[in-house]
């Protein structure tokens, strides 16, 4: 029997996020399903939602004015009381259409998430009252991610028996237990959720509410729905097979490409990252390096070292007049190397030579790019530390100190000398899907594409020498 969903969301959103947000409903899993989309536009100021209205016959937007702003930018989302209380309102009018209007289930969702295709259909299929599909968010830019669903109170992710103090350690171990659970496939009971919620007929049946409970003291209204919902005898669960990419920041939409291509790859695992849903990224190194007239200085050093942890080469030699070619070969002889010789120099335009050497490593269908220079080595324990690197699955770049060395154990610090201090990308995990963009400029482009650092990466402590002494 075809089960009617409400579809529902408040909506105060960016276009570029909106956007995205409105395709991913576009792409849900509808099978067996009469889905219905409702959104309230509160106030914005583009028609996206006309858009996606126009030609179909199961859509409707309520249109609201308001004066007040909703804040959000690379740090954080802005809230304050009037306004959880106005979308509290806003959620509560959903709650009395679906329920009149006799839905069977009415889904609700923040207009900042990309959900899974299979989201809503496998919701459906848990027979649950009340459940929330998990997703993970870095609240914070320097802080680790964490899920929308919580154990209990404001935002505990750990089980205390009550009355009973626990110590610092016990907190950890115990929310680290939460977190971990979280990270495997289920359904987990909890003791609270949001933002990405399915409601049962049955649910909608018996008074649940976003309206404000007097006398808790608790912040945002998702806390007053779970208190009101479990006071009704309701019990609150969280799955985790299908997270949604929450888009909080728009200097995210980068890794939302990651995020889609692993949906089309059509394997999954979930993850305590965010917005992971997962593949199984490989963890060859492809060496990427820019030569010219390199054979007399030290070139073949940097390439016995590379040897030992690199799976495959790809070389562009700027016309050398030397014998940088046969160094090459030689040193990584036994190495996959596509090697490409330029028949005049090019040394004046300098993105010519970046954007070709790194579509010869995207040919060989690399899984990490590592581009180093030809006089370029790590320090003597990079090969156990690259490789292990590389195996991580959760990060698109790692960034490293160059110290400039003017002999083997002492480098150059001074005003003009002092690359050491900052942090720069070398290793990069390459996704076909990503709209990789280049600094266009003849000279000083960089060796990596800029927008990068839009993906999730890590600064590593290993050391890479500058030979310039």
């Amino acid at each position: 029997m075809t089960k009617r969903v409400m579809v529902a969301s408040p909506v105060k959103q960016k276009k570029v996020i909106l956007k995205e947000f409105l395709e991913s409903l576009e792409k849900l899993d509808k099978s067996g399903l009469q889905m219905d989309f409702v959104f309230i536009d509160d106030n914005n100021d583009h028609s996206l939602l006309d858009n996606f209205a126009r030609q179909k016959d199961n859509v409707r937007i309520i249109k609201v004015k308001s004066l007040d702003k909703y804040i959000c930018d690379e740090q954080t989302h802005y809230w304050h009381e009037e306004l959880i209380w106005k979308v509290a309102a806003f959620k509560n009018k959903f709650l009395e259409m679906a329920y009149e209007e006799g839905y069977d289930y009415l889904f609700l969702a923040d207009s900042d998430l990309y959900l899974h295709p299979k989201t809503i259909k496998h919701l459906v299929s848990l027979n649950k009252d009340i459940v929330s599909e998990v997703f993970w968010t870095k609240w914070g830019p320097d802080l680790q991610p964490l899920p929308q669903v919580w154990v209990a109170d404001q935002y505990q992710l750990f089980q205390a028996p009550r009355g009973h103090e626990l110590s610092e350690e016990d907190v950890k171990k115990r929310t680290q237990e939460f977190l971990d659970m979280l990270s495997k496939p289920g359904t987990y009971r909890v003791g609270g959720l949001g933002a990405c919620t399915l409601l049962s007929r049955k649910a909608l049946s018996m008074g649940i509410s976003f309206r404000e409970i007097y006398n808790v003291g608790l912040w945002g209204e998702d806390r007053h729905f779970c208190i009101r919902a479990v006071a009704l005898g309701l019990e609150l669960y969280a799955d985790t097979h299908y997270p949604p990419f929450h888009i909080y920041r728009e200097s995210e939409l980068g890794e939302l490409a990651v995020y889609k291509k692993k949906i089309r790859s059509g394997r999954r695992k979930t993850g305590k990252t965010k917005n992971n849903i997962g593949t199984e990224p490989g963890s060859k190194i492809t060496l990427a390096m820019l030569v010219r007239n390199e054979a007399g200085r030290y070139l073949e050093r940097v390439l016995k070292q590379a040897k030992r942890y690199i799976d495959n080469a790809v070389i562009l030699d700027d016309a050398s007049e030397d014998e940088t070619v046969e160094v090459c070969k030689k040193v990584l002889d036994g190495i996959p190397l596509t090697m490409v010789s330029n028949e005049t120099s090019c040394f004046n335009n300098e993105i010519f030579l970046r954007k070709k050497l790194w579509q010869m490593a995207v040919d060989t269908e690399p899984d990490w790019i590592l581009i180093l220079d030809a006089d370029e080595v790590f320090e003597d324990n990079a090969a156990e530390v690259l490789k292990a690197l590389a195996k991580r699955k959760d990060l698109y770049w790692y960034a490293f100190r160059l110290f400039d060395m003017w002999t083997e154990t002492h480098y150059r610090e001074d005003q003009y000398w002092c690359a050491h201090k900052t942090f720069r990308p070398f290793m990069v995990r390459y996704f076909p899907e990503f709209d990789y963009r280049w600094r266009e400029t003849p000279l000083h482009c960089g060796r990596l594409p800029i927008n990068i650092l839009h993906l999730k990466g890590e600064n590593h402590p290993l050391r890479l020498k500058h030979l310039v002494g």
